[in-house]
């Protein structure tokens, strides 16, 4: 019990001195808090999916692969790197970053810059984590990526597909991004053969971590949505540990994170089809 108090204790001196300012001549506030908000952040997403148009991807066939990667939290970008020339190298359609992609600290946007700009594959479709607010970090993401809250229609002469990314990156979607993902599938899922999300905060959990889920009103509102309008797949990360649930017609999956020196880091392979979707967690040894 004494033990207990005495980290209790100091995690919250911890936090103190952190919101405070600093631990030692290390200024650490940004890594606690970030100046943007949720509602923000998607007005400005909006704003630029109107100035730069739709995201597509027009296809020679129906069947054809997409990768999901999660939590690669540059500094470290050996993995990161590696990851980019396997979407290349495979001939996989697009490639999607369920957030915590950098620290958010400048320099490593600098670094994960660097890398697509030297090997990054045609199609690359992040959205934001929390880790990647931090810092002020969603300053350099939106100069760099412009939005973390838009759609990716793929077509093909098959059939036409459609991923949803959301941002969750600061844990929940609020009312203006939850009311257009509402509007978006009411007036769109239809027309689409299969419909993926892709986001950053997962909402099953099967172990005890400091990591959090969304409010619980508004993950009973995303699963009645999900369910409702028949979303196939919803591809997330922040847990850092790989996990899979269905709740109705949809199956939720947890990524593993790919840091660098991991030994579990791994990527999922979605393969889509007339015939269904089929998934694949791959290793980076297998990459």
């Amino acid at each position: 019990m004494e033990n207990r108090l005495v980290k209790t204790t100091a995690a919250a001196l911890a936090l103190i001195l952190l919101n405070a300012g600093c631990i030692g001549d290390v200024d650490l506030r940004g890594f606690i808090r970030s100046e943007d908000r949720v509602n923000e952040r998607f007005v400005q997403s909006l704003d630029w999916n109107f100035r730069n148009g739709p995201r597509e991807i027009s296809l020679d066939s129906g069947n054809y692969t997409l990768l999901i990667g999660a939590d690669s939290h540059i500094g470290g970008t050996d993995n990161f790197s590696k990851l980019c020339n396997y979407a290349r190298s495979s001939g996989s359609a697009a490639l999607f970053m369920a957030g915590d992609i950098t620290t958010g600290k400048e320099e490593d946007y600098s670094e994960l810059d660097r890398v697509l700009q030297a090997n990054g594959p045609a199609h690359f479709f992040p959205v934001a984590g929390n880790h990647d607010l931090y810092f002020d970090g969603w300053k350099t993401f939106h100069a760099m990526f412009g939005s973390s809250t838009y759609t990716v229609e793929i077509n093909s002469p098959a059939a036409s597909d459609l991923i949803i990314c959301l941002d969750t990156g600061g844990g929940t979607l609020g009312d203006r991004q939850l009311g257009w993902l509402r509007d978006l599938l009411g007036r769109s899922r239809d027309s689409y053969r299969h419909c993926l999300v892709v986001t950053h905060n997962n909402f099953f959990r099967n172990r005890f971590t400091a990591s959090t889920n969304p409010l619980v009103e508004e993950l009973r509102v995303l699963l009645d949505l999900f369910a409702r309008y028949r979303v196939d797949l919803v591809a997330y990360g922040h847990d850092h540990r790989r996990y899979v649930e269905t709740f109705g017609p949809t199956t939720y999956y947890t990524l593993d994170a790919m840091s660098d020196g991991l030994d579990y880091a791994s990527i999922l392979s979605v393969t889509l089809s007339g015939e269904g979707i089929r998934t694949e967690f791959r290793s980076f040894e297998k990459l």
